[in-house]
């Protein structure tokens, strides 16, 4: 069966995938599911209901949302009758409310909670365009989103061929979702994507991780982000069961609970997983600990596709028997594959993840994309370890002569959204769409991401500094939770650090030390110079130029809800250096005054002998 539109999908479950169990969500504790049957009748209701209330094909409606079944039904429904889906994070702040609401033009919001409804009410009475609020779970003054259900039913009959008749007009390149950037600098950007662009990627993602009818999908990532979006539409096209967890905080118990076969995740999740199993296992003593510590070194050194000495493979065995069967047991003990992306996964990780029998597989990709371009696979044979994977079918990639990935394929969007400066700027006259991202293939065709262009910089020396490549060599540490590179026109690279606070006070409480809050423990001395150690063994790795001369611990924890991080945990390089700016100013000693470096003070003879060598160096004409 063809599937090139979203809502495709449907008439695929019913044919292919009768399950009791197709989507399922949890609320207060206890597992709400749907059958296929009752997915379908759902999104047709939905459908109905919308057109009885005199939304049409080409409107706008906006979900604000934790990742649910509804979502899904709302998504589908709005697909299938043409109405575009404008999905928005739930904890932005009021501003990119307030612009992505106006900029949008969307006719309705639909949203899950009143924490949602309070940030957003002053701001919803200002856009002209918003008719209608409805909400999922129970709001006294909003309409619940049961009205358009119960609408629906009864104007099945009124509007079922409606339907059909609308869907038949479709078209595959037809704009069917409008996703905003969360951006790390200025306004986010409409991303306009089409049916086919999400599609093919789901379609083309869905051969890489041998996952199928039958198993089951936890999703945590917010399906406002394309990422676990296409992913959602790739687990609906193999009949996977998808589970949604009631949030964050329930994450461990509700994977418990379901044993999946699949997720999605961000490289920064596994680390906190990673973290604490290595906590734990430092709590261990005697020879618990020691065969702990001798599994974790053995996985480190596990290889994807060398042909392992016979002695490797006994130790494996016996490592994954008393202690890596441990660890799977906390992710669900199945067999599980788990998709990375978002962000650079640590090569070590990846490596450790696999020794444990559990396939860590890293993709890569952006919301103007839909979003994959290079995946790695769950076989180990088209696998490769500190790579993004290989480039997915019917799409091209060419390196620019500055190292930028360019890309073409049926994955890139349509545009931004009344941008179209802005989306020439990206797409060339040659069709391919300029990432921002600097990498290479190697010579068996796996894609290496090394930085994004804009935060590549160079020094006064003239050296260029990748600064996300040593960034995450440097969370490598338990010590630090986030560390953003600096060093732009200066003579040397230097690094803000968020600790691991809850590392950090376990340490410290170890070593007795005594502070009254994390303002002042960062300041005292003995913190300072064990952060300094760990520098010192990064530092061993980099080249000269990369080397980091001088840090600043900083007392905050870094996230999206404070504004150091995008909604995709990616550093806002510009809003770190805004807060930090006395900070940095320290660091390389400038004159806040004038904004220019402190001029050192020079001796007579060192003038003299400086000027003798300048008229040296001067050309004879």
């Amino acid at each position: 069966m063809s599937v090139t539109r979203t809502f495709d999908l449907l008439d695929r479950y019913i044919e292919k995938f009768p399950m009791d169990v197709a989507l399922a969500g949890k609320q207060n504790g206890s597992w709400v599911k749907y059958s296929t049957q009752d997915y379908v009748n759902h999104v047709n209701w939905i459908s109905y209901g919308l057109l009885a209330l005199g939304y049409t094909k080409g409107d706008k409606i906006a979900t604000i949302s934790n990742n649910r079944p509804e979502w899904n039904f709302v998504d589908l429904g709005l697909a299938q009758i043409g109405v575009t889906h404008v999905p928005i994070y739930p904890t932005i702040g009021s501003e990119e409310y307030n612009y992505i609401l106006n900029h949008s033009e969307v006719k309705a919001i639909i949203l899950s909670s009143k924490l949602i409804w309070n940030k957003i009410t002053d701001i919803v009475k200002t856009v002209d365009s918003i008719k209608e609020v409805y909400a999922f779970n129970a709001i006294e003054e909003l309409k619940s989103w049961n009205e358009i259900i119960e609408l629906g039913k009864k104007n099945e009959e009124k509007y079922k061929d409606e339907v059909l008749k609308i869907k038949a007009s479709i078209k595959k390149d037809d704009m069917v979702t409008l996703i905003y950037t969360s951006g790390t600098t200025g306004n986010p950007k409409g991303v306009m994507l089409s049916h086919n662009n999400i599609v093919s990627n789901s379609i083309s993602t869905s051969k890489v991780h041998g996952i199928g009818y039958g198993h089951r999908a936890i999703s945590f990532l917010p399906l406002c982000h394309v990422y676990e979006r296409m992913m959602n539409y790739n687990f609906q096209y193999k009949g996977i069961s998808i589970y949604y967890a009631e949030n964050l905080g329930t994450i461990t118990t509700d994977i418990k609970d379901i044993k999946p076969h699949i997720f999605n995740t961000v490289p920064r999740l596994l680390e906190k997983v990673y973290d604490g199993i290595i906590g734990k296992g430092k709590q261990l003593s005697g020879v618990k600990k020691m065969i702990f510590f001798w599994a974790v070194r053995l996985g480190l050194r596990y290889k994807l596709k060398a042909k392992y000495r016979f002695w490797y493979n006994v130790k494996l065995k016996v490592a994954r028997k008393l202690i890596f069967s441990k660890w799977r047991d906390v992710l669900g003990g199945e067999d599980l594959v788990i998709v990375s992306g978002g962000a650079a996964l640590q090569e070590r990780l990846a490596r450790i993840f696999w020794a444990a029998g559990i396939s860590v597989v890293e993709g890569y990709g952006l919301t103007e994309t839909a979003p994959v371009i290079a995946v790695n696979n769950h076989r180990p044979l088209v696998c490769k370890f500190g790579t993004v994977g290989a480039i997915l079918e019917n799409i091209d990639i060419k390196i620019d002569e500055d190292g930028e990935v360019l890309c073409k394929g049926p994955n890139v969007m349509l545009g931004y959204y009344k941008s179209e400066d802005l989306t020439k700027e990206v797409i060339d006259s040659d069709g391919y769409f300029h990432t921002g991202d600097i990498g290479f293939l190697d010579n068996e065709g796996f894609l290496k991401i090394t930085d994004r262009k804009k935060a590549m910089f160079k020094t006064s020396a003239g050296k260029y500094i990748a600064p996300q490549v040593i960034e995450n060599k440097l969370k490598e540490s338990f010590f630090i939770e986030q560390a953003m590179v600096i060093g732009e026109n200066e003579k040397f690279a230097s690094a803000l650090i968020s600790p691991n606070l809850k590392f950090l006070h376990d340490w410290s409480s170890k070593h007795k030390i005594q502070y009254r809050d994390n303002s002042e423990l960062i300041s005292i001395p003995a913190v300072i110079a064990r952060y300094q150690k760990e520098i010192n063994k990064f530092n061993q790795t980099l080249g000269e130029s990369e080397k980091i001369k001088r840090f600043r611990l900083v007392h905050e924890e870094w996230s999206s809800q404070t504004g150091e991080l995008s909604p995709t945990q990616k550093l806002k390089r510009e809003v770190i250096n805004k807060k930090y700016d006395d900070i940095i100013s320290d660091i390389y000693q400038y004159d806040k005054k004038n904004g220019k470096g402190i001029i050192p003070k020079i001796s007579v003879s060192n003038f003299k002998n400086g000027l003798k060598n300048m008229i040296k160096d001067i050309p004879v004409l």
